[in-house]
């Protein structure tokens, strides 16, 4: 059974805590950027999300976003994802982003959002 709550590590050395699922699996928590972010202005950030109920699938899709913290830019990730336990009970969370920041004009629009994806791991 795969649970987003806890403390997670990306393949680019970002790092999430996840607060306790509630009732309706929804989870609240903060995003720290790491060094692949390349911008000392990124400071904690709040992240809110869903996953699916585990008691009906054992590795669930989620969701969560992150509003930035940001001095002067207005930023907003998405990530959507699945968490997986593989045979020795190690979890991760694979995931694919769409970023979006605040372009100035509908002519800067095509360069105001960017996607890739992350592979997070649980830190012990």
């Amino acid at each position: 059974q795969c649970l987003l709550s806890g403390s997670w590590r990306s393949d680019t050395g970002c790092r999430m805590v996840v607060s306790t699922l509630d009732k309706d699996n929804r989870f609240s928590g903060f995003y720290l950027p790491g060094p692949a972010a390349g911008n000392s202005e990124l400071l904690t950030s709040p992240l809110e999300g869903s996953q699916q109920d585990t008691w009906l699938v054992p590795q669930p899709t989620f969701y969560f976003t992150v509003n930035w913290r940001l001095r002067e830019v207005a930023r907003t990730t998405v990530f959507l994802g699945q968490c997986y336990v593989d045979t020795n009970g190690e979890e991760t969370l694979h995931a694919l982003w769409l970023l979006r920041e605040v372009a100035d004009s509908p002519d800067e629009d095509w360069k105001a959002t960017r996607i890739g994806t992350s592979i997070f791991t649980r830190i012990k």
